[in-house]
């Protein structure tokens, strides 16, 4: 876009969209989002509008910058509010530690019908591209920073993407507007700062327009992946997906039949559809080559970020990562929920006897497997040994260290919910107990 940026350009962006409740700016205090909020706060909007600043409390001047941005919301009238945030890294970067937690606070501050509205503009999009671009990114990552997307209740939208940070400059220094100029953003040793001082004017001494050019080649990443993600859904549709007792699972032969790029596009959109950790092309290539093939032993797993992958039998499961079993020896009144080491859970209801429902008792013992148990369902004429008994019944193989048992004076009485031994079971037309053995 070569026009100069104004409030009355914004309006034309922002009417481009449904009216929401309420515009909340992400206000940082820096110039790009000063000159959203000033502009916003130049048109007087029907839509009441607010601004939102997260404090990290990473920087000396945190408190200060605050400061600056209530008393810039007073001058221009604007109501502000301010959430103070913890970033405590997990396995990655105080950056991506510092997003986590700044859009955590998004999503619990945003009410229904609201809409956020951050300051991203077209350099912060070339920026982007060629980072994923060196990091080896595939099309979804190349599609650059999306317009808009939900975000907890409300909406998140971009309303800037259309101007470079020198038009949204110009405005700022036309206007008088006084913004934070955060030191950081000058250290090289970051690499977008190292891009942005020492990479791009060269790409722009030889390339004006590089900037739209990238832009360009997003919105094409970003069709491309629409349509992977049409193709996607169609597939995991075949793949027959179904709720385990312990995460999902999909048909393994079908998805063996198939070629790898669409392996793994399927297999992206799998694990993005239950919320869950994207994978690096290393992880996909780890599942290719130690669960798909037909002689994957039962114990291979391939993990990464909270989840885990494996494969029994002719499905492929993804399921959460479990600490290790715990030895514990659990006392529990089957009038209550009990909640195990692993992060399951046995509980009881009050049903009619019969097959399959365990004799009222009012305490009971519950442990994991030691070894060398043996026991009699109800529905067997002699005692085997509890291994046999578990591979019989095709518990996945991840799962029989972890099925409570359930001992009644000193005896095995129940195996989680999947059977209840001989000697235990509610006469019919008696009252009994319906076992419940799951992971929520």
């Amino acid at each position: 876009m070569s026009l100069s940026f104004s409030p009355d350009s914004l309006a034309a962006a922002l009417q481009q969209q449904p009216a929401p409740r309420r515009w909340v700016v992400a206000y940082s205090g820096g110039l790009d989002s000063s000159v959203l909020l000033h502009a916003l706060a130049q048109l007087a909007p029907a839509i009441p509008c607010c601004a939102l600043h997260i404090n990290h409390r990473l920087a000396a001047q945190s408190d200060q910058w605050q400061q600056h941005c209530a008393a810039a919301c007073a001058r221009w009238r604007i109501d502000f509010f301010a959430v103070t945030v913890a970033v405590t890294p997990a396995g990655e970067g105080p950056e991506a530690a510092a997003r986590h937690a700044r859009y955590a606070a998004f999503e619990q501050f945003l009410q229904a019908g609201d809409c956020l509205l951050q300051a991203h503009h077209l350099d912060d999009q070339a920026e982007t591209l060629l980072l994923r671009l060196l990091r080896g990114s595939g099309p979804r990552g190349l599609a650059g920073i999306r317009p808009q997307r939900n975000l907890g209740r409300g909406t998140l939208l971009r309303p800037l993407l259309a101007w470079r940070r020198d038009q949204l400059h110009d405005y700022a220094r036309e206007r008088g507007l006084d913004w934070i100029e955060d030191g950081s953003n000058a250290d090289t040793r970051f690499d977008r700062n190292y891009l942005r001082h020492s990479v791009l004017p060269l790409l722009a001494a030889r390339w004006p327009d590089y900037r739209q050019r990238l832009d360009q080649t997003a919105a094409l990443c970003a069709a491309t992946e629409r349509l992977n993600r049409d193709q996607a859904e169609a597939d995991l549709a075949a793949l027959q997906p179904r709720g385990e007792r312990l995460g999902q699972s999909i048909d393994l032969p079908q998805l063996r039949a198939w070629p790898g790029y669409r392996r793994h596009n399927v297999l992206r959109h799998w694990f993005a559809s239950q919320q869950l950790s994207t994978p690096a092309l290393v992880h996909l290539q780890q599942v290719e080559q130690q669960l798909l093939d037909v002689r994957a032993s039962a114990a291979a797993a391939v993990a990464w970020g909270e989840l885990e992958v494996r494969s029994y039998g002719e499905r492929l499961y993804c399921l959460p990562s479990l600490p290790a079993p715990a030895d514990r020896v659990l006392q529990w009144c089957p009038d209550t929920v009990l909640l195990l080491p692993d992060g399951g859970l046995l509980a009881a209801s009050s049903a009619t006897g019969g097959a399959g429902r365990l004799r009222p008792v009012s305490r009971v013992e519950v442990r994991r497997r030691r070894g060398g148990e043996r026991c009699r369902p109800h529905d067997r004429g002699h005692s085997q040994t509890l291994k046999k008994l578990l591979q019989e019944r095709r518990l996945e193989p991840w799962l029989r260290d972890r099925v409570p048992l359930i001992y009644v004076d000193g005896k095995l009485a129940a195996v989680g919910d999947l059977w209840v031994c001989r000697g235990f079971v509610a006469e019919a037309g008696e009252p009994g107990l319906e076992l419940d053995w799951r992971f929520d």
